[in-house]
């Protein structure tokens, strides 16, 4: 099955969402109107950027300290976990995952963000980690909050984390969302509802409370397959 606008085609219609959907107000200005064009590779874009893992540090991947300010960021301790699989359940090590995210009042550090939602100085909302060999990530962050967003009258977003994937080169870069459970926001969120609804429940992240640490952080799992039937929903690519 496939999502067309004219001749234009996006993936599986029961994994990705169409390019243009009505309830999310800036794809009818996004969403392609003529036929895409490809345009072939180079060898650079299959074989780069050049990724030194020696770079990422175990400090990037705690979001609640990572602002180099020596405070601790305010809100809920979570720990974020999960494996990174191929569609036939291989593990894939040594993938790059960055996450951003607002904070626990649902503000993030960039100036487009001014509704008078606190900042956290000790809370850039940026992390990273590259996934071990057995195709596992884990971040330490805080639990984002909702914030408003002009797609319609009084729409708020629910809580979630943009995750990134990538891998050896640009061309293997994958982004997308996770939410959490029991979001009243979910059912009200054109981005969330604009993904088919067989696939919505990928997006949504696990308790685990055997990833809980006692008085410490509550434990959250999230599991990520880049392709095959029971792929993760990513935002790019047709």
């Amino acid at each position: 099955m496939i999502t067309t606008i004219g001749e234009i085609v996006r993936g599986d219609a029961s994994v990705f969402p169409p390019y243009l959907y009505d309830a999310y107000r800036s794809t009818i200005r996004r969403a392609p109107r003529q036929p895409l064009v490809e345009v072939p590779l180079t060898l650079s874009e299959m074989t780069g950027p050049w990724r030194p893992s020696e770079r990422v540090t175990p400090e990037d991947a705690d979001l609640t300290r990572n602002a180099g300010t020596g405070g601790e960021a305010i809100g809920q301790r979570i720990i974020v976990t999960g494996h990174v699989t191929d569609e036939g359940g291989a593990p894939l090590p040594n993938m790059l995952i960055e996450i951003w995210q607002a904070n626990a009042a649902g503000r993030y550090v960039h100036k487009a963000d001014q509704w008078p939602g606190p900042l956290d100085p000790n809370f850039l909302g940026i992390g990273r980690c590259l996934t071990n060999a057995a195709g596992e990530y884990r971040f330490l962050t805080v639990r984002p909050g909702a914030y408003p967003w002009r797609n319609e009258p009084n729409a708020w977003r629910p809580a979630h984390i943009h995750i990134s994937l990538l891998g050896n080169s640009w061309k293997d870069r994958l982004v997308t969302q996770m939410y959490f459970p029991d979001d009243p926001l979910l059912g009200r969120d054109a981005i969330f509802n604009a993904v088919p609804e067989s696939s919505r429940r990928r997006l949504i992240a696990s308790y685990d409370h055997d990833v809980t640490q006692a008085e410490w952080a509550l434990g959250w799992r999230w599991d990520i397959v880049v392709g095959g039937a029971a792929a993760t929903t990513f935002e790019s690519g047709p």
